[in-house]
């Protein structure tokens, strides 16, 4: 099939190389134009395990081309809107990047085909996205028709590819037949392959879901975190209570590990949205608020910790921060903690060491540069040279690099053995074993 993807951001970038990579031929657009020019050159803009092989392949196969002009996209038969929705100061989603590439379509297109939403949007916008493109049509005097459609993304950053081509379900809202049909016959590779789930539904019911799934996973990481300082105060390890409720069918094991809080570009957003969409229906989301009150005090759990330990003085205090992206396997920090913690810290007097496999430009083109030009906040390379006379380490990404490291080099190079546990990845009594001081999330050694 000939799709057009507009946005090339984690999801469009995945979505629309993935879709080449199924021999489908595939027009990428993006107004950045050094983006796009990289991309011709098969250099994506975000890190994503495997994704630029698959680009690299499909240039040279020529499935896959990127362009600046939207005129390159009028052949294709499904259209995906993939382009930013932020969060206002309110919370809620701005929608203007979509609703200009709604208008822009209606100026162009010239033959039916599906406009499809892959971007997170508020219920109601895919009504908002037709309204806009009839209009823009009835402007040119055309008769011509078009059909919309919902199908949101459930991609992991660190495992998007994996995620594409081995999803849990594909959610689709569409609005009659001919709709289904083209979306199905663009999935249909999914059902042959391993019987993947496809779900038809209304547009509106796809839109809510997305919203709905990532405001759920959200629940169970902030649910588990305030388990977490529940069984710290009574000494009880939060790895045991993982174990204890993971084995139940009704829950299951996935997203009840304690950590330092939630991050990223999906779900802060999402809750925060959510949020929005409810108060605008005169509803109190009272867990969601509870959801989002909880992570924020997460992102400040490990400065407390080591606050704590240094009896509340933390001035001329060096600390290393072992990652910096907001999960393994992306270069996104967005939301992450360790933006958090390295204002909290340096407010407190501290200087700060940090190393990332790959996140570190994005963290140096993200915090205040005053840290940078005046030495407060230093990069490395090396994950050993960053604990280089440091009072103390925190694990912030649980990168798998960082799971078996020396400790007997580690315990040269630090001022004093202590490491701070955001991520729970260290065997508390292993590391006792090593004369370590050791505080985890509620994962310290309790008698």
């Amino acid at each position: 099939m000939k799709i057009g993807i507009i946005g090339v951001g984690y999801v469009g970038l995945t979505t629309g190389s993935c879709f080449a990579d199924m021999g489908n031929t595939v027009v990428c657009l993006d107004k950045d134009i050094n983006k796009i020019n990289n991309l011709k050159q098969g250099i994506s803009p975000i890190y994503e395990p495997s994704l630029e092989e698959i680009i690299h392949k499909n240039l040279k196969n020529k499935n896959l081309t990127f362009t600046i002009n939207i005129n390159d996209l009028l052949d294709s038969e499904i259209i995906f809107i993939a382009v930013g929705t932020p969060p206002n100061e309110d919370g809620s989603a701005d929608l203007q990047y979509v609703k200009q590439v709604a208008k822009e379509l209606g100026q162009v297109i010239n033959k039916y085909c599906v406009i499809a939403t892959k971007s997170t949007v508020p219920v109601g916008t895919g009504e908002a996205i037709k309204e806009i493109i009839k209009q823009e049509i009835k402007k040119r005097n055309l008769d011509l028709t078009f059909d919309i459609a919902s199908n949101p993304e459930f991609l992991k950053e660190g495992s998007a590819v994996i995620d594409f081509e081995k999803p849990d379900r594909i959610i689709i809202g569409c609005e009659n037949e001919r709709t289904q049909k083209i979306m199905n016959e663009l999935y249909r590779a999914f059902i042959m392959r391993d019987n993947r789930r496809i779900l038809f539904m209304p547009i509106r019911a796809a839109e809510m879901t997305k919203y709905t799934a990532n405001a759920m996973l959200a629940n169970r990481i902030s649910f588990m975190n305030e388990i977490a300082e529940i069984c710290e105060a009574l000494k009880i390890n939060i790895n045991d209570i993982r174990k204890g409720i993971g084995t139940d069918d009704r829950i299951g094991s996935k997203f009840l590990y304690a950590g330092a809080g939630y991050g990223g570009s999906c779900f802060p957003k999402d809750v925060k949205a959510l949020i929005n969409i409810a108060e605008n229906l005169n509803i109190h989301a009272e867990i969601l608020h509870s959801v989002e009150t909880r992570n924020k005090k997460q992102k400040e759990l490990l400065f407390k910790k080591v606050k704590t330990y240094f009896n509340g003085n933390l001035q001329n205090k060096k600390i290393a921060f072992w990652g910096l992206s907001f999960k393994p396997m992306t270069d996104d920090i967005r939301e992450a903690v360790s933006l958090i913690l390295t204002d909290l810290f340096v407010e407190a007097g501290c200087t700060i060491n940090a190393f990332d496999p790959v996140a570190s430009n994005n963290f140096k083109n993200t915090i205040n540069q005053e840290y940078l030009k005046n030495n407060i906040v230093n990069i490395f390379e090396d994950k050993y040279e960053t604990l280089k006379d440091c009072d103390c380490l925190l694990l912030i990404t649980e990168w798998s690099e960082f799971r078996n490291p020396d400790f007997e080099e580690m315990k040269k190079l630090l001022k004093k053995p202590i490491i701070f546990d955001g991520r729970n990845q260290y065997d508390a009594e292993k590391l006792k074993e090593l004369d370590f001081i050791y505080d985890g999330i509620a994962n310290s050694l309790y008698s």
